[in-house]
């Protein structure tokens, strides 16, 4: 097993181990989508230590070229702006002095339940080479959101990275795609048609 496999093989370990991944509950994405499994994003942000390794990891199986090429780390505040921010602080370690410093831009929610990018962002990001990180990718639409908004502001995706995939996205960026940890959960169910609903299972709460 090589130095990527035996990372992501840990990470989700750790993250089964410590009760941030959980697979047995009834969850409401936020996205229209419900499910079965949920990673926790308080119980992964109470410590800062946490995503701090976890982000390390994540720049380790990066192949060296997003390391190099990434100019902007971006990430929705609903979970990636802290992972973002902290990659791309990480990401100057790793580079030559002579590199220029890697910037951050947070994707916020507007009134309608998306994301919106804020102009001061939006100037920032014309022309760079973008990274998004998120803490989970459930079906992609999330990365689609705020892709979006990286286009429509002159700027380039080189790669999305998560800490946990669950291997069920509908939607393909055309674009990398990066994980830590992946586990192909159960079915993704849209809102009006979910059987937990309809058995009136309650929606777990945080």
């Amino acid at each position: 097993m090589d130095k990527r496999a035996e990372l992501k093989q840990k990470a989700l370990e750790e993250l089964q181990h410590s009760g941030v991944l959980m697979l047995d509950g009834h969850f409401d994405y936020g996205n229209g989508f419900h499910g079965r499994a949920y990673l926790n994003p308080h119980q992964l942000f109470r410590q800062p230590s946490t995503i701090w390794r976890f982000a390390q990891d994540l720049i380790d199986i990066l192949p060296d070229e997003l390391v190099q090429q990434t100019e902007v780390v971006a990430g929705p505040v609903t979970g990636g702006a802290l992972l973002a921010h902290t990659i791309a602080g990480l990401l100057d370690s790793r580079r030559a002095l002579t590199h220029p410093p890697c910037s951050f831009a947070p994707f916020n929610r507007d009134p309608s339940g998306g994301f919106t990018l804020r102009d001061f962002y939006r100037q920032e990001l014309r022309g760079k080479r973008v990274l998004l990180a998120d803490d989970v990718r459930n079906t992609g639409e999330t990365f689609a959101t705020c892709a979006a908004l990286v286009k429509e502001a002159g700027a380039q995706i080189v790669a999305t990275v998560e800490i946990y995939d669950r291997c069920e996205a509908v939607v393909d960026l055309g674009s990398p795609n990066i994980a830590l940890a992946e586990y192909e959960a159960s079915d993704n169910f849209r809102a009006g048609q979910c059987p937990l609903c309809r058995a009136h299972v309650p929606i777990t709460r945080f």
